[in-house]
């Protein structure tokens, strides 16, 4: 089968970009306090919320240049609140990075934390919340890529409902691929970037905000870059505090089309489904086996049980040669695992040569 002329990313992002992106790219100069630039960011809004209709009403877009991390920070650095409380329910390596960055900016905590292998602890959060009344944000992470573990949100964000609780999401590996349901789940906010599921470059950020939040109490950022009221007032207008990245914004308007112009985050996410039951499947019959469960997972990500007799290395190297890049695993995990995400611009062709490839490695 014919070697790919391109390298192949199956890491948690950032992907293989599709043509039509990458000569994004490649537009005019402009400086950011244009007004053309300041249409591009109006523009990106509005197609960010649409990606969830339902967040189209009571909900705004806002744009950083930062990673995914920054966002997560902006977020919770923001909105939780002097006078709040955070529970914080971790079972990975973004969920315990959260309650970091809440100590950082000192701001009380409470951490449910379970191994990184188990599902959220939800008995012990609401035995949280019986016992505290002064917890006013529950904080979490949908899709957990240490593992690959989509987090059940649905009935952490029913939790949230019922006691009117009100709910910050790391989407950062999520948005674009898995369900969100913004009222259902009291979801005051989530984060998330435009390398990932959005199959855009890395470097651009934003967070979805309920926009009551900024009518209805300040600022509670102890930071000046990343406090999302500034940027907010400013983006009304498509102008934000501090320089945007240009040519990675335009990128990130023609990923939003393109995900358009291919039926939207649904279509997305059979196709994300389908590329990681091929590669499961095969891996099975090689006697790999996954990590978790199958049901478990995310349609983003899987991780699977490095096989007797081979490292990490091994298997990474083999396949790099190939034009193919997996990812390993972290913390505890790193001599335990390695991980295959199936986002970006992939073919099938290069799904089929995947495989081949593992076939070479394990069979010989």
């Amino acid at each position: 089968m014919k070697i790919p002329h391109r390298p192949i990313l199956l890491n948690p992002g950032p992907v293989t970009l599709s043509e039509r992106v990458r000569k994004a790219l490649l537009r005019e100069d402009l400086c950011h306090r244009e007004p053309e630039f300041a249409e591009l960011i109006l523009d990106i809004k509005t197609r960010l919320l649409q990606v969830y209709p339902e967040a189209t009403k009571d909900y705004e877009a806002i744009i950083l240049t930062g990673s995914g991390t920054s966002a997560v920070e902006a977020m919770l650095s923001t909105l939780i609140p002097p006078s709040g409380k955070a529970l914080v329910v971790a079972n990975g390596v973004y969920g315990e990075r959260m309650a970091k960055m809440i100590q950082t900016h000192n701001k009380p905590l409470t951490i449910v934390k379970s191994a990184w292998d188990e599902p959220m602890n939800l008995n012990e959060v609401e035995n949280c919340l019986n016992q505290d009344s002064t917890i006013t944000h529950i904080v979490a992470v949908h899709h957990e890529t240490t593992t690959g573990r989509l987090n059940d949100i649905e009935k952490l964000g029913e939790i949230c409902y019922n006691k009117n609780i009100a709910l910050l999401l790391d989407c950062v590996s999520s948005f674009a691929a898995e369900t969100l349901k913004f009222s259902q789940w009291n979801l005051e906010a989530c984060a998330a970037t435009a390398n990932k599921c959005l199959h855009g470059v890395p470097g651009l950020s934003f967070v979805v905000v309920k926009k009551s939040v900024f009518e209805s109490r300040p600022s509670a950022a102890n930071t000046l870059y990343l406090d999302l009221y500034p940027y907010q007032k400013q983006q009304q207008e498509g102008y934000s505090p501090f320089t945007q990245a240009v040519q990675i914004s335009y990128a990130l308007q023609e990923a939003l089309k393109e995900l358009e112009d291919l039926g939207g985050w649904k279509t997305r996410q059979q196709l994300y489904q389908y590329r990681s039951h091929q590669i499961q499947n095969k891996l099975q019959s090689l006697g790999i086996k996954t990590l978790l469960e199958p049901q478990a997972y995310s349609c983003v990500l899987k991780s699977y049980q490095l096989p007797t007799g081979y490292t990490y290395q091994q298997i990474h190297d083999h396949l790099k040669q190939s034009g193919f890049v997996i990812y390993a695993g972290q913390g505890g995990l790193e001599n335990r695992i390695f991980r295959i995400a199936n986002m970006g611009d992939i073919q099938e062709i290069e799904i089929q040569y995947l495989l081949e490839c593992f076939e070479k490695l394990l069979q010989s």
